[in-house]
């Protein structure tokens, strides 16, 4: 695999599992063997009987900046997203258990919309979320354009995932994206408290009420396929080619 992603069980929060980037120096972004790691820790955690909560961590002032462009470029080229990207979003969005989220400092693209799949999300004050799809001539992802207008309604989702705008963790927590805003020194504590609480509560219990709030993840499914058939065709067009050419530039 890659010890860019670390699978942690805390002996402090018995039953819950971390995925942690940690990748620090390339501000977390994510490469295709990143996503494989993930996508293996989700699947496994999920049959694990010893695993009742998942958690997502980053670095000190930086959940992830999104995709490897490097990485993804690669592969873009040939008018596909990466297989492995694909097999974590569908990962993600059927999990069974809950899933808690810590984030501290920059959140970009799929290290935002990440969130709209967890049950509670703890932010520092000093995070900034921000999905540029659009500024890359691409779309949302992960059934973001789903979620994320039935969570925040259509004009905050909108400013989010088709005008890029920025929202900090006071924002986002206001829109219902985060759940609560602490100090970044409190973020991992909190987050693995929250954690902590929740795999100590009776599992089948849990399960069942977290299916009720979550509803039917048919049609998040629907629209993850959806938005990859929207994603695929912008990776093979002109404009799509141009952004990338001149965010490479800017680098």
């Amino acid at each position: 695999m890659t010890d860019h992603i670390l699978i942690e069980r805390p002996e402090a929060a018995p039953g819950v599992q971390v995925i942690r980037f940690n990748r620090a120096d390339k501000k977390n972004a994510i490469t295709r063997a990143m996503y494989e790691a993930m996508t293996a820790a989700l699947k496994e955690g999920d049959v694990d009987e010893g695993v009742r909560a998942t958690v997502f961590l980053g670095s000190d002032g930086c959940f992830s900046a999104g995709n490897d462009l490097t990485d993804f470029m690669a592969v873009a080229m040939g008018g596909a997203m990466a297989r492995e990207a694909v097999d974590f979003l569908y990962a993600l969005a059927t999990y069974t258990k809950p899933l808690v989220s810590g984030v501290d400092g920059l959140a970009i693209g799929i290290g935002t919309t990440i969130h709209l799949h967890c049950d509670l999300t703890y932010a520092s004050d000093r995070t900034q979320f921000r999905t540029p799809f659009v500024d890359l001539a691409l779309v949302p992802e992960a059934a973001s354009s789903l979620l994320a207008p039935r969570l925040m309604g259509h004009q905050r989702a909108f400013a989010l995932l088709a005008a890029g705008d920025g929202f900090s963790a006071s924002a986002a927590k206001e829109a219902g994206l985060v759940y609560a805003v602490v100090e970044p020194g409190a973020v991992e504590r909190e987050t693995l408290a929250a954690a902590g609480r929740l795999a100590a509560k009776p599992p089948k219990a849990l399960a069942i009420a977290r299916n009720l709030v979550r509803g039917d993840r048919s049609d998040v499914l629907a629209r993850i396929d959806e938005e990859l058939g929207h994603f695929s065709a912008q990776l093979k067009s002109p404009e799509a080619r141009a952004a990338f050419e001149a965010f490479m530039t800017r680098r």
